[in-house]
């Protein structure tokens, strides 16, 4: 009698388990988001940073694991390349938060200029970055001048005025109206330069407004300074853009191009209101390099 042998097929070889993630793992990877807190250490510079970041390109689970030490730090990475470096932005219950009542403190700026204050980041955006296609280019310079900004800020004033004017609105300065209407009654006000006996700028004048401005993002690694001309002269990096492009929705500053200040030409900005405002391609996508809570 021949035994019947019941043949099945044979069982996969079970999955190899995902190596156990070592704590020098974990020390490379806290090291990685160490060094994306440092906006203006640059990759090309140091080995052990570039060597991280091949790492987290070429390991997968390394970058998982990155990504997990900066989401429990409260970070979100825009951005992991050699141009850029491991570039975070901090959420807005993060304890690298910047807030801007923080960043008002640090200029000493009363209530009343805090507005100024944030008038004037909005404005640096708007001038490095006027057009959609210049914020979606990775390969787009901005450049920006303390003098232009507040040019581009007063010329916004002049328009706002002139719709205020023609839609029968009061002009006298008022503290509490919203948006842009409550900045270009005190900012067409304020002196751009102020004076003091050795000719220095005053820090609450408009163009010292805008220097700190420039300053606080330089030192964030946003910004970098080329000259002293016009008041001090800055270009864009990479991840001033890329904080610009993760920023983006600010009604302020859309409200802000939508005056017609900044014409699209080619491509350089101009404080020339054009023509034809009907046909204007502006971004109405930025924001600030802090939280406004």
């Amino acid at each position: 009698m021949t035994e019947h042998v019941e043949w099945s097929e044979p069982e996969a070889p079970a999955a190899p388990a995902s190596a156990a993630v070592t704590p020098a793992d974990a020390a490379d990877a806290a090291r990685l988001v160490a060094f994306g807190l440092q906006p203006k250490l640059q990759p090309a510079r140091d080995q052990e940073y570039a060597d991280l970041l091949r790492r987290y390109r070429e390991d997968p689970p390394f970058a998982r694991l990155a990504d997990a030490v900066a989401t429990g730090l409260g970070l979100i990475v825009l951005e992991v390349s050699p141009r850029a470096g491991m570039a975070v932005t901090a959420a807005e219950d993060s304890v690298f938060a910047v807030r801007m009542g923080d960043y008002a403190r640090r200029t000493s700026a009363d209530g009343g200029d805090r507005f100024l204050h944030g008038l004037a980041h909005l404005a640096v955006a708007a001038l490095a970055f006027p057009r959609p296609e210049d914020l979606a280019d990775d390969g787009y310079i901005g450049r920006v001048t303390v003098n232009g900004v507040d040019a581009f800020v007063r010329q916004a004033c002049h328009r706002l005025e002139e719709r205020a004017a023609e839609q029968g609105e009061n002009t006298d300065p008022a503290s509490d109206a919203p948006g842009l209407e409550a900045a270009w009654r005190i900012w067409a006000r304020r002196s751009a330069t102020g004076a003091t006996k050795d000719a220095r700028r005053l820090a609450g004048s408009t163009t010292g407004i805008v220097a700190k401005a420039v300053t606080f993002l330089t030192e964030s690694g946003f910004l970098q300074r080329t000259g002293d001309d016009n008041g001090g002269t800055y270009r864009t990096t990479a991840r001033y853009q890329l904080q610009v492009r993760d920023l983006a929705g600010s009604a302020a500053l859309a409200e802000l191009l939508e005056l017609g200040v900044v014409p699209v030409t080619d491509g350089t900005p101009t404080l020339l209101p054009p023509q034809d405002a009907d046909d204007l391609q502006l971004v109405a996508d930025a924001g600030l390099p802090f939280h406004s809570a």
